[in-house]
């Protein structure tokens, strides 16, 4: 006979497998790449990006410098497309360890439409982007306290106080830092943009040189007179500036003005090593606070994990054992007095409400889960670095594909052990491949068609999009079907008692027992809350994310917490004579998806009340209402796995004719 244990028992192999030790180390970034001094580097740049609208824009968007040989944009990824990036080459060069002072270009006269364009930007406080190298452009402000605050890019432009003109930054001072490498004796493994790759022996002596390990950005504004710049010729030699400069000698924003664009270079040795060069754009602020989350986790658990110690050693063992220790007419007498959760063992496994709905909101919740757990595990080891842009975010996508099969196996065989048949295993099967993924298509084109019509780079191009539903149709939808098929091939799961023909009336209580469920969403999210405003920090105020570790410590108190407090519920439940205690156990800890959508509203109008516009408004809110539906399914599976385990285990312990 097959227990409930069969249920996860594919979830646990799965992860077994993928997490089993290795041998092997990270450095975050690409492959290490050495320069000779002399040789020529190009600046890429990404889209315009802004805290204030949340809707990225091309670079050449505005009227910059474009390369020679024109606009040529980089291999993008599944997850780079997805986030709105939009990096393509620009006419910024270097030479190794050249320290330059050059002229790009200047604009023709700037249009009505420009003007407006570049003020718009600029009020709006969008940042343009630099990589070098695989590094963004680093810049660092001081404030009146002394403090230095780091940002990455630099203004498309400023407003003075008075707020009557806005200039733009059309000088850039760039600080290139640079460590000399001898290639002997050290093994690189690299996992970035370039692929995985091994330097041999051969290839570590023709590796001398200088590696990449800084890249820091000064911006500035600079008028320069029109007839005499317009003598120069791109990468012409001119006088170096001395940044910032008062507002007389900045580049205002006029129509029928010519800007131009200079910049200067300098190289710096450094003793940062090329395996570190992240460190700075991954500093840790706030330990202190994630390791009180995790303490306040911890005191959540173990007060739950008292109530749980009581309501099985205490209650529950003690009834048993003076139960079994009867003989059967004093059992059958004891029947007559039975009261609180022994009463409904002719109800308890009764099929519940929509139970379609329910076995396709398990299958989801077990793929949504499952693919957090993998990517987390792996994130926190250091697969999928930020140097590695959108490699998070194509992983969860591949993940969530391939444990579809997963997915169709747990929700047929609910499905069979509800239903006690196989029929209808197909229709639950395509309802799981299409329920979640259908929701968020559906929010995703929405959102979509706003941001087409902002002309922004976050628009999700169409042949992306049919590139998602191939990856949906060929790969996820199979997969389901065929661990579905599984689930109708697997040893059929029984209940431990017999469930009466007719229903047992439910007893009326004071107070609606779906307030007692949304009300435990409280504790999940007690656990979940602190690590959620620094994964929206990283979302929507443009910081790097990558305490990955204590993240994965979270995820591991959250399913602790959610598992104990679907079985509190559910046995409070059970002792009022309540045996409908499918959706409750599924509620309870899902719940707090309740909780995470209205926390994001709180963080909206507290946190972000720079954001501007009803469109950034809307898609921050699209985009909150697909991570609540999700936490929701995954947290909800986690506690209605425990609770079934339990009120199986715990009516296979009574042995009632």
């Amino acid at each position: 006979m097959a227990t409930w244990a069969d249920l996860v028992r594919p979830v646990l192999l799965m992860v077994v497998l993928l997490c089993r030790p290795a041998f092997a180390f990270y450095l975050p970034g690409s492959y290490m790449h050495t320069y000779s001094t002399g040789d020529k580097i190009s600046v890429k740049v990404n889209s315009l990006t802004s805290i204030e609208t949340e809707l990225p824009f091309s670079y050449y968007n505005l009227p910059y410098c474009r390369p020679d040989e024109g606009i040529k944009k980089s291999a993008e990824n599944l997850g780079e497309l997805l986030m709105g990036d939009q990096i393509d080459n620009s006419p910024y060069r270097f030479k190794v360890n050249v320290n330059e002072s050059l002229f790009l270009c200047m604009t023709k006269p700037l249009s009505e439409h420009e003007v407006k364009l570049l003020k718009k930007r600029t009020r709006d406080l969008y940042q343009v982007n630099m990589i070098l190298d695989n590094l963004p452009a680093m810049r660092y402000t001081q404030q009146k306290n002394g403090a230095l605050i780091q940002w990455t890019g630099f203004p498309v432009g400023f407003t003075p106080s008075s707020g009557s003109e806005d200039y733009i930054i059309n000088h850039l001072k760039f600080k290139v830092l640079v460590h000399e490498y001898e290639g002997s004796g050290v093994q690189i493994i690299g996992t970035g943009e370039e692929g995985l790759g091994v330097i041999s022996e051969a290839e570590k002596k023709k590796a001398n040189g200088y590696e990449i390990v800084g890249f820091e950005v000064i911006p500035c504004s600079v008028k320069r007179d029109p007839e005499v710049v317009s003598k120069l010729n791109r990468y012409d030699q001119i006088d170096p500036v001395s940044c910032p400069l008062e507002l007389e000698k900045s580049q205002i924003i006029r129509e029928g003005e010519r800007v131009s664009f200079t910049y200067e270079v300098e190289f710096v040795l450094s003793d940062i090593r090329w395996p570190s060069r992240w460190d700075a754009y991954l500093k840790m602020d706030g330990a202190r606070v994630h390791w009180f989350s995790i303490l306040n986790s911890l005191m959540v658990i173990f007060f739950l994990a008292g109530i749980v110690f009581v309501i099985f050693l205490r209650t529950v063992r003690r009834d048993l054992t003076r139960y079994e220790e009867l003989d059967k007419e004093a059992q059958a007498q004891m029947n007559e007095e039975l009261s609180g959760w022994k009463l409904v063992v002719g109800d308890v496994f009764r099929e519940p409400s929509c139970p379609k709905l329910l076995c396709v909101m398990i299958g989801d919740g077990v793929q949504i889960a499952g693919m957090a757990v993998v990517t987390i595990i792996f994130a926190a080891f250091g697969f999928m670095s930020p140097a590695s842009r959108g490699m998070l975010l194509t992983g969860m996508i591949i993940l969530y594909l391939f444990l579809g099969i997963v997915a169709g196996y747990i929700g047929v065989r609910l499905w069979r052990t509800i239903k006690g048949t196989s029929e209808g295993w197909r229709s639950v099967s395509w309802s799981i491949s299409c329920f979640f993924p259908g929701i968020v298509f559906v929010i995703l084109t929405v959102l979509n068609f706003i941001l087409w019509g902002s002309n922004s780079t976050g628009a999700i191009p169409i042949s992306t999009y049919f590139v998602l539903i191939l990856l949906w149709f060929c790969i996820s939808v199979p997969l389901t079907l065929l661990g579905g098929f599984f689930g109708t091939q697997a040893e059929e799961i029984t209940y431990p008692v017999r469930t009466n023909q007719i229903p047992r009336e439910i007893p009326a209580r004071k107070y609606p027992s779906w307030l007692l469920v949304l009300g435990a969403g409280t504790l999940p999210f007690g656990t979940l809350f602190i690590e959620l405003f620094f994964i929206l920090s990283s979302i929507w105020l443009g910081r790097f994310y990558y305490v990955f570790g204590f993240l994965l410590v979270v995820l591991f108190l959250l399913v602790i917490v959610c598992a104990e407090v679907s079985v509190v519920l559910t046995y409070m439940h059970l002792c009022v004579e309540d045996w409908r205690w499918w959706w409750k156990a599924f509620f309870a800890s899902g719940s707090v998806a309740v909780y995470v959508f209205l926390y994001s509203i709180n963080y909206l109008v507290f946190d972000l009340r720079s954001l501007s516009g009803p469109v950034s408004a809307i898609l921050y809110m699209g985009y909150s209402l697909i991570m609540a539906f999700a936490i929701m399914l995954s947290t909800g599976t986690i506690g209605f796995l425990m609770s079934f385990y339990f009120v199986h285990f715990l009516f296979s312990s009574v042995k009632i004719d």
